[in-house]
């Protein structure tokens, strides 16, 4: 299983979180009223998950496509592009692969964009 995700720090009010959802078009996970990291309101995500580990899908262009024509409007939120983090978590089987694409590094590179790839093995559960 992959999940990709767009993380943005706010400033931990709803009204930016909803301006957020609003100006990126696309909504977010569901806020968890658990969450003791920061506050309700301050971590906005939208998520992707890929339940095909042969299926891949552009996280980083696709997360750049809604970001970059955003960024001024972000920016007078209060969110630079040092409060936005790409976050890949991957749960493998056998072997961790990754690649990536130089074009895709580039344009993240460019970005000023965080990556954070997170990886672990499934638990292989025997049962007698």
């Amino acid at each position: 299983m992959k999940y990709h995700r767009l993380h943005i720090d706010t400033d931990g009010t709803l009204e930016t979180f909803n301006e957020i959802t609003k100006l990126l078009d696309v909504l977010p996970v569901a806020v968890d009223p658990e969450n003791e990291f920061g506050g309700l309101y301050s971590t906005w995500t939208y998520e992707v998950d890929i339940d095909d580990e042969e299926e891949s899908f552009d996280f980083i262009n696709r997360f750049l496509d809604i970001l970059e024509p955003k960024f001024i409007e972000l920016e007078e939120l209060g969110v630079n592009k040092d409060n936005i983090l790409f976050w890949l978590l991957y749960e493998y089987d056998q072997q961790c692969s990754l690649e990536f694409h130089p074009e895709e590094m580039k344009r993240l590179g460019l970005s000023g964009i965080h990556l954070n790839i997170d990886c672990w093995q499934k638990d292989n559960i025997i049962t007698i």
